[in-house]
């Protein structure tokens, strides 16, 4: 193939899955780092992403660029607005990129958005769909819903192809945040007050997302489309407790408190947003992403679920 990629974002949880996966491919993968610490052939520093960041270096000869890079958190920075602060990497340093990859002749942009671009949760059996109007509520999704109108604006100025896709909660080896803290109270085998929630959630192995990017990159039907993508199977939360301890061969302790009761606890706690995310729903319709570039997830909820439990060393 000898097709050079650049890949944003590229010590990232997804980003490092990514490269590995390209160069499996065939592609020659150029990785984006903010600096250098390995020295490897084909890694490029460019410092922090914003909207003055320069890639002359990072773009010569590459034809597609993944874009991954991105600020999902503000923690104790008062220097800036929170908004302000996620609009410079995630609106600003994305356009930044795309306009200097568009100038140094990129065939293709894939931006990796987000779900919250859609909202944040949804009613059972109403899924969020790709072309749905979007509705993000938090600095996070509005940051990223603004890159993706501008990407799109790009598309007319340049004719560089641009690919946006939103996954949902990605999972797997070395992932972190809340899927790592209840992974873990499930080693310690503490019980937990989550078996009795009938929610619908959707998510999206590691493996499957790496793979769907790839396909983007590549797949003419792309071009200028918006993308959901998941595991093609949504799970309550007290179902996934139970098939994650599985992997484990472990034994979920799940007492089934009534969510009302769960929640109001939490609000007293000052944890609403917490409680919303374990108990309420988040679906994805995935059927365009099937019918017009042919994908499947490659690997199943459950082997997702035993690769990341089982690739690492939990204590």
């Amino acid at each position: 193939m000898n097709e050079t990629v650049l890949v944003t974002g590229a010590n990232g949880f997804v980003g490092r899955a990514l490269c590995s996966s390209l160069i499996t491919r065939g592609y020659l993968v150029r990785s984006a780092v903010r600096r250098q610490v390995n020295g490897y052939a084909g890694e490029v520093a460019v410092g922090d992403i914003g909207p003055d960041t320069d890639w002359t270096d990072a773009l010569v000869n590459v034809c597609g660029v993944v874009h991954c890079a991105a600020r999902t958190q503000v923690m104790n920075d008062r220097a800036f607005d929170t908004l302000d602060a996620f609009r410079r990497v995630n609106k600003e340093g994305a356009l930044n990129l795309a306009r200097q990859a568009a100038a140094a002749g990129v065939k293709r942009f894939v931006f990796v958005s987000t779900v919250k671009v859609n909202g944040e949760a949804t009613m059972p059996g109403h899924p969020f769909r790709a072309d749905d109007v979007p509705a993000p509520q938090d600095s996070y999704g509005v940051s990223k819903h603004e890159a993706e109108v501008d990407l799109k604006q790009l598309v007319r100025a340049t004719g560089m192809e641009v690919v946006i896709v939103r996954p949902p909660l990605v999972y797997g080896p070395m992932v972190k945040g809340n899927f790592t803290s209840l992974i873990r109270m499930l080693v310690l085998g503490l019980p937990l007050p989550l078996g009795a929630i009938h929610n619908k959630r959707s998510m999206v192995a590691l493996d499957n997302l790496v793979d769907f990017l790839a396909v983007c990159l590549s797949h003419p039907a792309a071009a200028g489309q918006t993308f959901l993508v998941s595991d093609g199977e949504d799970v309550s939360t007290t179902d996934l407790l139970v098939r994650t301890s599985n992997a484990m061969r472990k034994r979920a302790i799940l007492l089934p408190v009534p969510v009302p009761l769960l929640k109001l606890v939490a609000s007293l706690l000052g944890k609403s947003a917490v409680a919303q995310r374990i108990c309420g729903s988040l679906q994805v319709d995935i059927s365009k992403t099937r019918a017009l570039l042919d994908w499947n997830p490659v690997i199943t909820l459950d082997e997702g679920l035993r690769r990341a439990v089982q690739e690492r060393v939990w204590c």
